[in-house]
């Protein structure tokens, strides 16, 4: 959809910088922008932002709309909304004429969720690891008693 690149940092916010042409970065679902971010990157007050974006009361998750600025698909009406940045770029562009945007995602610091999914992640390396060696060592036992069968016969 768009061009861009990928610029991070330590610090879990998002900011706006005006540059050479248009630039949308690719994220992952844990780079969505929240609603201040957004006002942020666009310039423009909390209320403006609002007014921009596609929402309905009587709707959790309305249709696309492009002249209004799409959230992520929401499953409860209490959640945040929450912005693709190649959406916030596609809205800056196409509707808000702004020619020149950059919108960098900064990678979030470590949650205590992201550090225990590690913690978890590591220790089952570590039972992959030790059910390889022991596969290994049957192998070895069953290609031994194989090899001694042969010479048997």
């Amino acid at each position: 959809m768009f061009n861009g690149s990928v610029n991070s940092g330590a610090s879990g916010r998002s900011e706006e910088s005006i540059g050479k042409g248009f630039n949308s970065v690719p994220s992952s679902s844990d780079s969505l922008l929240t609603i201040d971010e957004v006002q942020k990157t666009l310039n423009r007050s909390r209320a403006s932002v609002y007014r921009y974006t596609n929402t309905d009361t009587r709707n959790l998750n309305p249709p696309f709309n492009p002249r209004k600025l799409n959230t992520e698909f929401r499953s409860d009406q209490k959640d945040q909304l929450l912005f693709h940045p190649n959406e916030v770029a596609r809205f800056a562009k196409d509707i808000l004429r702004i020619k020149e945007v950059t919108v960098e995602i900064l990678n979030s610091p470590s949650s205590e969720t992201q550090n225990i999914l590690k913690a978890i992640l590591e220790e089952l390396r570590i039972i992959r690891a030790q059910l390889e060696v022991k596969s290994d060592t049957n192998q070895t036992v069953t290609n031994h008693l194989t090899d001694t069968d042969r010479k048997a016969a």
